[in-house]
């Protein structure tokens, strides 16, 4: 049929050699070590901590707010004081840590603190 193929050629073609997976598999055990694992890992560590909340926690949320826990609402939503009589309704997920410390007491000491006063100078 065609004449300027001859079948010498046809008959050196080497079969197709069979894929391995072998590299697809431990690019699979890679990713499941170094990132998902510990990822799930913080993601029960953080449900934990949000589950764990209580009133007069002081809390930092995701958005830079400082404040304490004053009401536990809803399964999702507490309120937190921010200021004196300042008190914010926020979702708990938005929790990034809780810190233990006396928030207000020292904020109130650092209101109660003497200001000093600026010397000026005279010539």
């Amino acid at each position: 049929m065609f004449p300027l193929i001859s079948s010498a050629y046809a008959a050196d073609a080497a079969p197709a050699a069979a894929p391995s997976f072998i590299p697809l598999i431990l690019i699979c055990i890679i990713f499941y070590f170094f990132l998902i694992r510990p990822q799930q890992k913080r993601l029960k560590e953080h449900n934990q901590m949000v589950n764990e909340l209580k009133k007069n926690d002081v809390v930092v949320t995701a958005g830079g707010l400082v404040g304490k826990v004053v009401k536990l609402h809803d399964e999702d939503i507490i309120h937190i004081e921010v200021a004196k009589s300042v008190t914010l309704q926020i979702v708990k997920s938005t929790i990034t840590s809780v810190n233990n410390r006396k928030y207000h007491e020292i904020a109130e000491t650092k209101a109660a603190a003497p200001k000093a006063k600026k010397k000026t100078a005279k010539k």
